[in-house]
This record gives structure tokens, sequence and C-alpha cells, in this order.
């Protein structure tokens, strides 16, 4: 067996990043694991022509994935933060850099670095 490729480790670790935050918004259905799939083949494409942006990887990967929620579902993830008013999505911060995290625009706060959602949101519900 070999051992990945940094490419590769950086392209699995925005799956399971992105992964980790649609289970805790209770919205992993099969369908929307293959839009996270669906933004790595497109972003392992994108890493392959520029390899410094490896450490990007996972906040592109969230961008891709909540805008095709958007087009398809709706905002996504919804603030956890703003209690009252229109409820409104997350953004990623910084659009292009590493250490990606949610913010809310609104609240002008960090909520939860990409892949720890579960944390701010107080894990999943038991529903």
């Amino acid at each position: 067996m070999h051992p990945l490729s940094p490419l590769e480790q950086a392209l699995h670790a925005a799956r399971a990043l992105v992964l980790a935050d649609l289970v805790a918004g209770e919205v992993a259905e099969a369908d929307v694991v293959s839009l996270v799939e669906d933004a790595v083949v497109q972003r392992r494409w994108w890493v392959e022509q520029w390899p410094e942006g490896a450490e990007y990887v996972a906040g592109l990967v969230a961008q891709d994935v909540q805008d095709a929620l958007l087009e398809r579902y709706g905002r996504w993830p919804l603030c956890p933060v703003c209690g009252s008013g229109d409820p409104h999505a997350l953004d990623v911060e910084p659009e292009l850099g590493p250490d990606p995290h949610w913010v809310c625009h609104k609240a002008g706060v960090k909520v939860a670095s990409v892949g720890a959602l579960s944390g701010a949101t107080g894990g999943m519900s038991s529903s």
C-alpha cells in the first residue's frame, strides 16, 4: 500500500471536515454527500494545477458544497448564534486561505472551524 500524496491527504481531509459539518447539521443525506464528492473532484483538478493551494482545499470544498446546497435546498449551515431575525447562513473565512472557519457576519463572530460545527451547534439533536 502506498502512502497518500500531500494532495490526496488534503482532499481526504477536506472531505472529512465538510462531511462532519453536514452530519452536525443533520443534512448528510446521500444526495448531499454526492455534492461533496463532486466538489472534491473539481478541487482535485484545481490543486493539481496549483499544489501550493492544498492548504486552502477544505475551505473551498466547504464553499462549493454550501453553494450547491443553496441552489438545490436552501441556506446551509444556518447560524446557531443569532436567535432572532431571519435565519441566515454562516460564511467561510478566509475565502482563500488556511484554517477555514464558519463566521456569522451579522454578529461578527467566528462560530467554528470547518469540520467542527458539532461543537457550535451542541452536536446532533436527538429527534
